[in-house]
């Protein structure tokens, strides 16, 4: 069996989430749809799961992120983790939400029930990240800070700012939200490690984008990743919150390169008007997006409307609704268990890298030949 490939940064990320196993894999705070079960299933199997609450006080209330803290905490109640709580929560600062009746919140929580970390996407405002960073370290059991950035200029920038506890690197190949203009994780996650460490800045990186299975854990690893988030892959499960015909969509989808898009077409089609210039979302092609280009908007959202009527049919190729998902679509073919997947894609990784080392040290010991 293969050993374990992890850095002393991977060990020592995994260390300050007891129970995490490494690699480290996360669920992303997927808006409204990374509920309770999720994170357990996956913080269960030694990841590290975020429930995905979305704009604080819009899209969920202050009751409804007690109400789903303390589901998410009961779940692990009867287990022997350490405490804090092992799962995360995720925010959206797009319309720069007060963090005052957050973290009043979770300054009434008891300490064992605060949890490890509260994920914070995106970096436009540095005086918005400032407030909710210096907010939470007030906290009597402060939570740890992740932070999502999309390029190396806003990792420099927002690592020296606010010194968060782990940078998450989102990649072009993203599902959802994110950066118009990004690289791939192949030259966003080395670029971005080397500049950081050029700079002093002792920071654990996560890499998300495109990443669906062992081979893809194992190269953002080689890549110099401390951890992944996958968010697409965690659609395919039965403690998802998502439609199932959203579901189905995401399992019959192929080739992502070319039938998932980058675009504001959706956000359009649903009025957010919420997410500011330079960030839009990668889902699959369907017709809004094609008829967009000959249909005017006004009509567009006439037909998106009247399809959102129609049950599990608005997803699809040829539905209407927005099926977000990231460029590795093509890979996620079945649904299964939160935690299988993460004990499967993990178990791949650790196996793809110790054949690498160990084809490495074969060949480095007889030499190469070229053919």
């Amino acid at each position: 069996m293969a050993s374990n490939p992890a850095s002393p940064a991977s060990k020592t990320l995994v260390q300050q989430y007891p129970g995490t196993t490494s690699p480290l894999i996360v669920c992303a705070p997927m808006r409204l749809i990374s509920s309770p079960a999720l994170v357990h299933a996956v913080s269960l199997s030694g990841g590290l799961g975020f429930l995905g609450l979305g704009i604080p006080g819009t899209d969920t209330s202050i009751p409804d992120i007690k109400r789903l803290i303390d589901e998410a905490n009961a779940l692990f109640a009867p287990s022997s983790f350490a405490r804090p709580a092992p799962f995360g929560i995720g925010f959206l600062l797009i319309t720069d939400p007060s963090p005052v009746e957050t973290v009043n919140l979770l300054a009434s929580l008891p300490p064992t029930q605060v949890p490890a970390a509260v994920w914070l996407f995106p970096a436009v405002s540095p005086d918005t990240i400032s407030k909710w960073t210096t907010s939470l370290r007030s906290l009597p059991t402060p939570p740890k800070i992740w932070l999502q950035v999309g390029t190396k200029a806003q990792a420099l920038s927002y690592a020296k700012l606010c010194q968060p506890d782990v940078l998450v690197l989102q990649g072009a190949d993203a599902g959802g939200h994110g950066l118009a203009a990004s690289a791939s994780i192949v030259a966003l996650v080395p670029e971005t490690t080397d500049a950081l460490r050029e700079a002093g800045l002792n920071i654990p990186v996560i890499a998300a984008g495109g990443i669906a299975d062992g081979r893809g854990i194992a190269a953002a690893t080689v890549l110099g990743a401390d951890g992944v988030a996958m968010g697409t892959r965690f659609l395919a499960c039965p403690e998802a919150k998502v439609a199932r015909g959203y579901q189905d969509a995401v399992l019959v989808a192929s080739d992502g390169g070319m039938n998932t898009v980058r675009t504001r077409i959706y956000d359009t089609l649903r009025g957010s008007k919420t997410w500011p210039e330079g960030y839009n979302g990668r889902g699959v092609v369907n017709r809004s997006y094609v008829e967009s280009e000959t249909l005017g908007v006004e009509e567009n959202v006439k037909k998106y409307l009247k399809a959102m009527e129609e049950g599990d049919k608005a997803w699809g190729v040829e539905g209407r609704a927005a099926t977000y998902a990231g460029s590795a679509v093509g890979l996620v073919r079945e649904v299964k268990g939160a935690g299988k997947i993460v004990e499967e894609v993990r178990g791949d990784a650790i196996k793809l890298l110790g054949v690498a080392r160990s084809n490495y040290k074969h060949k480095s010991q007889g030499g190469f030949s070229m053919l």
